[in-house]
Parts: structure tokens; sequence; C-alpha cells
């Protein structure tokens, strides 16, 4: 069963703070990726300290249904991995690694040799499954992650990727275009774009993550 159910209650926390939706930073494409990722906030009078990313893959740096990295977009997620080693990159994906879509892990194995980045294996859809993200960092103290403020959420969908930023504590950044060109877009996303633009227009913003000594 690959219903979201976590994106099906999240809307009802959308209808009270449609905020949570709203990026930090938005880039056209994930070749625009400023570098050293941290200027994306800067850019807008924000300072965030960033010491890991989470990745979204579908329409953010792969083509949907696919496991390799969208060729115009190598060379700028190669430097991402020099920026971020180790465990301190994560994909976080609603298809790969999630246990109702992916349960023999073999999506995520694909994606993980494709691209030399661990891929979360998570029970919870986003943008739900913030405890388990963090969990991961737990695991990996040397990532320095201790507070979710620490952290920064890559991918293509407001009310996934951006809505689990904003639940999460995080920093969002959207990738607006994506991979797939617009005739391809789901219902879902062309929705997205007008609540987006119908936000921003009355002046609504994400809400900032906490800083860690708050």
């Amino acid at each position: 069963m690959n219903l979201n159910l976590s994106g099906f209650f999240g809307v009802f926390k959308l209808v009270a703070k449609p905020s949570l939706c709203l990026p930090h930073s938005t880039v056209a494409q994930f070749s625009d990726l400023p570098y050293p990722l941290e200027r994306a906030f800067e850019a807008q009078g924000k300072k965030g300290h960033i010491k890991a990313v989470i990745l979204d893959k579908d329409d953010c740096f792969a083509y949907p249904e696919t496991s390799l990295i969208h060729p115009p977009y190598v060379e700028r997620f190669r430097q991402l991995r020099k920026e971020f080693p180790g465990h301190s990159l994560l994909i976080v994906s609603n298809t790969a690694g999630a246990i109702s879509y992916d349960g023999d892990g073999r999506l995520a194995s694909d994606l993980e040799s494709a691209t030399g980045v661990k891929v979360l294996a998570h029970r919870v859809k986003k943008p739900g499954c913030a405890d388990e993200i963090m969990q991961h960092f737990q695991k990996h103290p040397e990532v320095g992650v201790t507070h979710p403020s620490q952290v920064a959420v890559v991918g293509d969908r407001l009310m996934t990727d951006m809505m689990l930023a904003n639940t999460m504590g995080s920093w969002g950044i959207w990738i607006r275009n994506g991979v797939a060109p617009p005739a391809e877009k789901s219902i879902f996303a062309r929705f997205e774009y007008r609540l987006a633009s119908f936000l921003v227009a009355r002046g609504v913003k994400a809400p900032e993550p906490a800083s860690p000594f708050e």
C-alpha cells in the first residue's frame, strides 16, 4: 500500500499554518545550488550553519523512476558530496528507501550504487519522517548534527520536502523546476506552483529554524 498518510494528515497542518510549505531559499534547478550551500540563505539575509543535507531524488537530481543522476547535475552532485562527506549527505525519497514502496530495498540499493550516497530506509513517508532522519544522525555522531537547524533539506516538492524541513525545524531549499519538463509534472506539483505564488504574494514566509541554543 503506497498511500502517503503522512502527506494526507500534513494537509491539515498546512491549512492551519500555510507557511509550513514554503522554502527558505529557491533555485531553478539542482545545478544552481550555490557553493558553499550556506550561501543559499545568506542571499535572503539569513544565516544557517549547515552540517548535513537531506536530498530528495525524484525530479530533484534524478528523473522520476530512475536511479541515475541527471547528466547536467553530475558535477554539482560530486561537489556536494565533497562539501558534505560520508553520512552528512543523505537521500530521503518517498520511493527508494520508503518501506511501503521499496519493501525489499532494491531501489535504495540501486540508488546508493549510482550515487555513492546513503539512502534512508524509513517507515513514514515525507513530510513525517523527521524522527527517523534525526535517529540516523544520532547513529553517526561524527557528522556533528545535534539540532535540526543544522540540517538543510533540498527537494522539488513543497508539501513533502519543504514541509519536512519546516516541521523538523530545518532549512529548506526548493528546486523549483526539477528534472521533468512541465508537461510531465503531476497535478499536485502544478498546484504547488500556484500555491507558492499565492502565499508569497501575500507576504507569507517560511518559519525560520530556531537556534540550537534557544
